[in-house]
């Protein structure tokens, strides 16, 4: 399936993602998920990811607290302040985090998060990298925790991934078609 999802996202041109992008911006600006937060867990995606910026800036203008990832030790994910996408530096494997200055905060029911994938399914599964930092990310908050939006294109919604009794599913799928809301505390 990672194989399968990487191929597809090869067979898009760059127009097409930049608007894809932008797309998913604006629908998700449009949702009661986000103008009911005033916090955003947010990442700089990855060059095989949907970008993130344009979240980012239309999460700016509307005056979102921005929390990034990064991380803690060897496979842990804490979560950071940083206001600005250019005060953001490279960590391992490349990602942009929040500098290490800024204190880590933990995140509750109130809180947003939205979360990269290689795949979703409409029952809220999430294939990630096969790493696992956001489900155990996720598993050490408890529950109720943050409210989990997955973000991808429109392809990358499957009839089914993988699962494995650790994974934590998402409560939404945002894409550039829809928001496809999966679980019990989505409005």
């Amino acid at each position: 399936l990672r194989e399968l999802m990487a191929a597809r996202r090869q067979l898009l041109g760059p127009d097409q993602v930049r608007d894809a992008a932008q797309r998913v911006a604006e629908r998700f600006a449009a949702t009661p998920e986000f103008r009911e937060r005033a916090r955003l867990v947010l990442y700089a995606a990855l060059p095989d990811e949907l970008p993130t910026r344009p979240l980012y800036e239309i999460s700016r203008a509307s005056g979102k607290v921005l929390l990034w990832p990064r991380m803690a030790g060897r496979d842990r994910l804490e979560f950071a302040p940083c206001p600005r996408w250019e005060d953001l530096s490279r960590e391992r494997y490349g990602v942009l985090a929040p500098p290490l200055e800024q204190e880590s905060v933990g995140l509750g029911p109130e809180d947003l998060l939205l979360v990269p994938g290689v795949a979703f399914d409409l029952r809220g599964g999430r294939l990630g990298r096969g790493r696992g930092y956001f489900d155990r990310a996720l598993g050490e908050m408890g529950e109720p925790g943050p409210l989990s939006l997955g973000v991808g294109f429109e392809f990358q919604l499957v009839e089914k991934v993988p699962r494995e009794p650790h994974d934590r599913a998402v409560a939404a799928v945002l894409t550039e078609h829809r928001l496809q809301r999966v679980g019990e505390r989505v409005r």
